[in-house]
Formats: structure tokens, C-alpha cells, sequence
């Protein structure tokens, strides 16, 4: 629970993800059309996955990846990114945020 959280506040933009899950690669890809500089951890490796999806659950309600962290708060998954985008409201969320963007 604590490296989720610790995460969660290292950075304005973070993703769980896995490497391979297709929402995961769209959540990124959607991120990374922004511009927008975010960390994130691909979980699938980690000894401790389980675990991290666990706290996952207990923080959002979802134990599923992509979770994707703007400001400290859950904005869902791969489809809620993409949804936040296409409706105009993902980048003000981010600059709302702190995040930082590449020139």
C-alpha cells in the first residue's frame, strides 16, 4: 500500500499499468499524445503485483490496470482516459494538476 501511495504523490501523473494489456498501451498512448511528462510502473514483473493490485482496489474500488493517477486522484482506466481526451477535458485536468509537458 505504501508504494502505491508513494507513487501516487511522487508524481502529478502516474500509471499502473502492464506491459502487454492493450488499455494499459491505449491509457499511455492517449498520455503521450498530450505531451504531458507522467511516471509509471509495469507491474506485471513485480513480485509484489498481487499486492500492488490489491491496494489498488482498496484505493480506487478497481483492482484492474491501467489506474491512472492525475493529481493524486483516480481518473479510472484506459477508456476513461481516452474519453477524458476526446472530450476536451484531460489536458486541463493535467495543467490543473502540475504536470509538466514536453516543449
Amino acid at each position: 500500500m505504501e508504494f502505491v501511495k508513494s507513487k501516487i504523490n511522487q508524481y502529478p501523473v502516474f500509471v499502473f499499468s502492464k506491459s502487454h494489456c492493450p488499455y494499459c498501451t491505449a491509457a499511455k498512448n492517449v498520455l503521450n499524445s498530450t505531451g504531458v511528462q507522467y511516471g509509471v510502473e509495469e507491474i506485471e514483473n513485480r513480485s509484489d503485483c498481487s499486492q500492488i493490485q490489491d491496494a489498488l482496489q482498496q484505493i480506487t474500488g478497481a483492482r484492474t490496470v491501467p489506474r491512472v493517477f492525475i493529481g493524486g486522484k483516480c481518473i479510472g482506466g484506459g477508456s476513461d482516459t481516452q474519453s477524458l481526451h476526446q472530450n476536451n477535458r484531460l489536458v486541463p485536468l493535467l495543467k490543473e494538476a502540475g504536470a509538466r509537458f514536453n516543449c
